[in-house]
């Protein structure tokens, strides 16, 4: 670990120190020097600002890549890399860990934790990690499998792990470690498939635990867990809950955002959504349900709860408050306040005193119908009633993919805009009357026949109207758009902001871009080969600026799209450019998409529609919506497996492919269910192809 960077806790001579070297640094940010990342968000309060001139709007245009490295996988990759002692280390798909040199991307050494495959299935958001920590000659991985894992940055080796969920219950971890003072703080995944959300402190040099808080209540009159949140959850959270919650684990997981405030001594999590959706199922439609998305401040040495702001109340849309916390101190009516920004799935943009946890403003950044604004003097939403969906379905946006998901956003103290990318998404919201709670699997309790897709081209392309990303420059002083640029795709990658006055960021389509930070146009552009869904990097090495991102599409948007023809993809990449660059990617031909497989069977009508149902519930957010994979995972109307029936049978109820992640659903589905989701397939590849490419009986 850098001497700069050994404790985000620190004596006040070295932290007088630091902030003097800071100043110096910022004085000469084109000169000489190191400017490193040593943090997932750049610096503790999480801006993504790189405040390096060197790369500006003046000469971006000779921005080229210098060096690439390629990964081991062509799953999601959503990490941002750190940069220390002039290393990068950069966690990818089944959370795998790379360092490599960051002058040269150089491999120094790579671990790989070995992740059954069989726990792919429990993410459910692809095989992702969104990358690691680094601090006091460790570097710390979340493994998917729920461990948290202390690698030696020299070799690689692993110095302790702690399994910090129970390996029996479906919880995964998809999020970055936090490092600070002598504590390492990881959360977990999983909500849907029936946990409860907790986050967990570990002492970083021995792996010991030294605190957990738990965001919902366990059981009434359950003996209480003898953690830090015992208290505030007997006394404010236990009463905001009713119903049958604690059977479905309530959710409420931390699986992202964690901060840590340097200044004001604070630790932020970000709290998940609601185990199942529905309120109405969850708590009979009860109460607001604390700390469900929410935003938690805790002691960071104890865990001890300080105060807490609820963004949705009775959460019932997959609204959570997961979504990137920058911490920041802006002028406001003339006054400096310290406050913490958000922007999550359900639409608006919120200020909040981070000392007090007082709401200071809110505003929606995306268009919305479930809400009409934010009460100011309780800092509740102003719901829409019919968008509870108790009496009858309703076509809400944003919807669960939500305004803005966990994608970075970056802060540019020069411009004092924040840059995020944003989604416009829609979707029907039903309950479902025939729920039944199902340990393992997906729990919503909505109803999906509203979410199947129509065999009709034109209703869905109807029903894709509307639906784009944007990258968005918004005020958060005065709570407006200051500019916006429509992506020809939904998911668009994360955002960073220096110095030079750019924002760089990656698109879906393939492209990295560098925009003027003042008015969004378009000054430098990279072809990626694959969709770039991380947040970029900016640092500084013997003079040298540089800017690196991962590459490699999937993520949950990835998985659940669909396309008419899936494209092969290739490996992760690791790009990292500089001025002047002139190195090449290897040449990468995606080829044809493999043929659509057409049998002779005969299907009823009522097969094909059990089918439809059965893939919607179970199949589409891995396979694409209607069975049709923009090519993360196979596209199953063109699988071999498609033409026959035992092969079929030898997949979904023997398992054999279960060490790549395609697990038995045995437990759940009947042999004749497994069977009418393949005359659903079957139905949905001949509708593609109307004149058979492939015949096969």
């Amino acid at each position: 670990m850098s001497a700069n960077r050994k404790s985000a806790i620190r004596p006040r001579n070295v932290l007088f120190s630091l902030f003097a070297a800071t100043l110096l640094s910022g004085c000469s940010a084109s000169g000489g020097g190191s400017a490193e990342w040593p943090v997932h968000g750049g610096t503790d309060l999480e801006q993504r600002f790189a405040d390096i001139d060197q790369i500006n709007v003046g000469n971006v245009g000779k921005l080229g890549l210098t060096w690439s490295a390629e990964l081991d996988s062509n799953r999601g990759q959503e990490a941002t890399p750190i940069v220390v002692d002039g290393v990068m280390y950069v966690a990818a798909a089944w959370s795998k860990v790379h360092a490599l040199d960051a002058k040269t991307g150089k491999e120094l050494w790579r671990y790989d934790p070995e992740i059954a495959g069989r726990k792919g299935f429990d993410a459910c958001c692809d095989v992702i990690t969104r990358g690691v920590a680094v601090s006091g000659g460790k570097v710390f991985l979340g493994a998917l499998d729920g461990r948290l894992i202390a690698l030696d940055t020299a070799t690689g080796k692993v110095v302790w792990s702690v399994q910090t969920t129970d390996p029996a219950k479906p919880y995964t971890i998809s999020g970055a470690p936090r490092v600070f003072g002598d504590k390492v703080v990881i959360g977990n995944a999983g909500a849907e498939y029936g946990v409860r959300g907790y986050v967990t402190a570990y002492d970083a040099a021995s792996g010991r635990q030294a605190w957990r808080f738990y965001t919902v209540p366990g059981a009434p009159g359950a003996k209480p867990d003898g953690a830090a949140s015992d208290t505030v959850l007997k006394e404010k959270a236990l009463p905001t809950w009713s119903g049958r919650w604690h059977e479905y684990g309530g959710g409420g997981t931390v699986w992202d955002a964690i901060v840590y405030d340097p200044e004001l001594k604070q630790l932020y999590i970000g709290v998940g959504n609601g185990s199942p959706w529905n309120h109405q199922v969850r708590s009979d439609g009860k109460g607001d349900n604390l700390f469900l998305s929410s935003i938690v401040a805790l002691d960071p040495d104890t865990g001890a709860y300080k105060w807490h702001y609820q963004e949705t109340p009775g959460e019932s849309w997959d609204f959570t408050a997961s979504q990137p916390i920058i911490l920041a101190t802006l002028k406001i009516g003339g006054v400096e306040r310290k406050v913490l920004m958000q922007a999550p799935k359900n639409g608006f943009f919120y200020v909040i005193d981070r000392t007090t946890g007082k709401l200071i403003s809110a505003k929606n950044f995306v268009p919305m119908n479930w809400a009409s604004g934010v009460d100011m003097k309780t800092g509740r939403p102003i719901e829409n009633p019919k968008a509870r969906y108790h009496d009858s379905a309703f076509l809400m946006y944003p919807n669960a993919l939500g305004g803005h998901s966990w994608h970075p956003m970056a802060f540019s103290p020069k411009t004092g805009l924040v840059y995020l990318p944003v989604y416009h998404s829609k979707m029907v919201y039903g309950g479902d009357p025939h729920f039944k709670f199902t340990p393992g699997l997906w729990n919503k309790a909505i109803d999906d026949r509203n979410l199947q897709a129509p065999d009709d081209p034109e209703v869905a392309r109807k029903g894709g109207e509307g639906v784009e990303g944007h990258l968005v420059a918004w005020d958060p002083v005065r709570q407006r758009e200051v500019w916006s640029v429509v992506h020809p795709t939904l998911q668009n990658g994360g955002v960073l902001a220096t110095a030079g006055g750019l924002v760089f960021e990656g698109t879906g389509a393939g492209r990295f871009e560098a925009r003027d930070a003042a008015n969004g146009k378009l000054l430098w552009s990279f072809a990626a080969q694959d969709g770039i869904i991380a947040g970029p990097i900016s640092y500084r090495l013997d003079g040298v600026q540089y800017v690196g991102v991962v590459a490699g599409y999937g993520g949950g948007f990835g998985l659940g799209e669909s396309a008419e023809k899936p494209k092969a993809r290739p490996n992760g990449r690791v790009l990292v450019f500089k001025l002047g660059g002139t190195d090449k990617l290897p040449a990468f031909d995606p080829g044809e998409a493999p043929p659509l497989t057409i049998t002779n069977e005969s299907f009823t009508t009522a097969q094909i529609n059990a089918g439809r149902l059965l893939y919607t519930q179970q199949c589409y957010r891995c396979h694409g919506s209607g069975a049709a994979s923009v090519g993360v995972l196979p596209d199953l109307r063109r699988s071999g497996a498609l033409a026959n029936r035992d092969a079929w049978r030898a997949v979904l109820v023997d398992g054999a492919l279960e060490p790549r992640g395609m697990i038995s659903f045995r437990k759940w589905l009947s042999e004749q269910q497994i069977e009418d989701i393949r005359a659903y397939v079957s139905h949905r590849a001949r509708l593609a192809a109307p004149q058979p490419q492939v015949s096969a009986r």
